[in-house]
């Protein structure tokens, strides 16, 4: 249980591009927390993204690390939402590896014609849906539920969703901004979820219990969940005190891609062959590049035309 004289190194250690469960000592309510810095920085600078667009894509991140780690199974989850409005799309990719990446499509001229300062997830998205999709390894059959855009950010959408998909009382929080270091500023985002533990013959009502848990998240600050000088163990502890807090080992998170040459190779032989031909660039190659990590590909169109 973590005390106010506990360190990082008196429990397990947690710097940035970790996620890690938690239990509220006690009390029907657990939860995960997720702290992101060089990954996020990295996923999020792949591309020029506008500012906006950016923490959008920042939150899917942030929000697929702290799902995605509860999978009990190999695989990955996909967290993705889609509408009419300027962002056309934005998906972040977790993989149980602890493997990041994520991209957004979006409209530049309609995004600068919203003239806000920081729009949230409804007025960049517009009408649409949240879609998080399981997707485990080996396994035929993906697992997918839909629910409709929420609110300014993707966490209320996320909370929607446990309540319709998986009828789980869910809070989330996530934050993304830019802190200044010695290279200039840096992307970070964190995030923050717990979660109801339904009542049985044992535990009785958990009512009273959930309403509390969620009365000492509702005073969680954005710049908490950012700050890199508070550690989780602090956050936790600030937050849950009272009542006592256990932090479980953390997963570590990398900022990743599965493209490679095999893959594009293979994604270009199922298009039919005249259209395949009609990709080939002055310089006499087929030019592809990864939507996710921005890595162009030159390829021989002999290459592509060889049989798998």
């Amino acid at each position: 249980m973590l005390s106010e004289s506990s360190t990082v190194s008196d429990i397990h250690p947690l710097d940035d591009d970790l996620v890690a469960p938690f239990q509220i000592e006690g009390q029907p309510a657990r939860g995960r927390i997720v702290r992101l810095g060089p990954v996020v920085d990295e996923v999020l600078n792949r591309h020029d993204y506008p500012e906006p667009v950016a923490r959008l894509l920042g939150e899917a991140a942030a929000l697929a690390a702290l799902v995605g780690s509860s999978l009990k199974f190999e695989g990955r989850l996909i967290v993705q939402a889609q509408g009419d409005g300027p962002v056309a799309y934005v998906v972040a990719d977790y993989d149980t590896t602890g493997g990041l990446r994520g991209y957004c499509r979006f409209d530049a001229d309609r995004l600068a014609a919203l003239g806000e300062a920081r729009p949230g997830a409804q007025a960049l998205l517009g009408k649409g849906v949240f879609i998080m999709t399981i997707d485990p390894i080996g396994a035929k059959d993906r697992y997918q539920g839909v629910t409709a855009i929420e609110g300014d950010t993707l966490a209320l959408s996320a909370a929607e969703y446990f309540a319709q998909s998986e009828q789980v009382p869910t809070q989330v929080k996530l934050a993304v901004g830019q802190v200044h270091d010695a290279e200039g500023l840096r992307w970070r985002a964190g995030g923050m979820m717990i979660q109801n533990i339904a009542e049985d013959q044992a535990r009785g009502s958990t009512e009273d219990a959930w309403e509390r848990a969620q009365a000492l998240f509702a005073t969680l600050g954005e710049d908490e969940l950012l700050d890199p000088l508070v550690s989780p163990e602090t956050l936790l502890f600030r937050l849950f005190h009272e009542d006592g807090v256990r932090l479980f080992p953390a997963k570590a998170l990398t900022a990743f891609c599965r493209c490679s040459d095999d893959r594009v190779t293979g994604m270009l032989r199922s298009f039919p062959k005249e259209d395949v031909a009609g990709m080939v660039e002055a310089d006499g190659r087929i030019h592809v590049t990864c939507e996710y990590c921005s890595r162009e590909y030159a390829l021989e169109p002999d290459a592509v035309s060889e049989a798998g």
